[in-house]
C-alpha cells in the first residue's frame, strides 16, 4: 500500500510535468518522526489519555504535518502551481498513506505478532 501511494505522488508529477506535488512527499518522512523519537517507535501512545511534555508534543506533531499532507497541495493549487487532478492524486495518494498507517498501528497493537 506504501508502494502504490509513493507511485502516485510520483504519477502526479510525472502526468502534469510538475515536481511541485512532491514536496508533500516530504511529509511523508516528517509524519512518522515523532512516533520514532518520542514514541519510542511505537503508536501507542497516540491513542492514550496519557499526556506529558514530550507526549503531548509528539501528539502535537503528528497532527500537524498531517494536516500540512493535505494543506500543501490545496495551497498549491490555489497559487496555481499545480493542476486540480494533481490535486485530487495527491489526496488519493494520502489517503491510501493513512490506510497504511492505519493497518500498522492495527497489527502493533496485537501481541501475536
Amino acid at each position: 500500500m506504501f508502494s502504490a501511494s509513493i507511485m502516485l505522488q510520483i504519477l502526479a508529477c510525472a502526468l502534469y510535468s510538475n515536481w511541485w506535488p512532491m514536496l508533500s512527499a516530504l511529509m511523508y518522512v516528517v509524519v512518522p518522526m515523532p512516533c520514532l523519537f518520542f514514541g519510542g517507535g511505537s503508536t501507542q501512545f497516540l491513542t492514550s489519555r496519557d499526556g506529558g511534555g514530550w507526549i503531548d508534543a509528539a501528539k502535537f506533531l503528528t497532527g500537524a504535518s498531517a494536516v500540512g499532507s493535505l494543506a500543501i497541495p490545496i495551497i498549491l493549487r490555489h497559487a496555481d502551481m499545480i493542476e486540480t487532478g494533481a490535486m485530487f492524486i495527491e489526496f488519493t495518494s494520502f489517503f491510501i498513506f493513512v490506510c497504511t498507517v492505519l493497518c500498522f498501528h492495527r497489527a502493533n497493537l496485537e501481541d501475536e505478532w
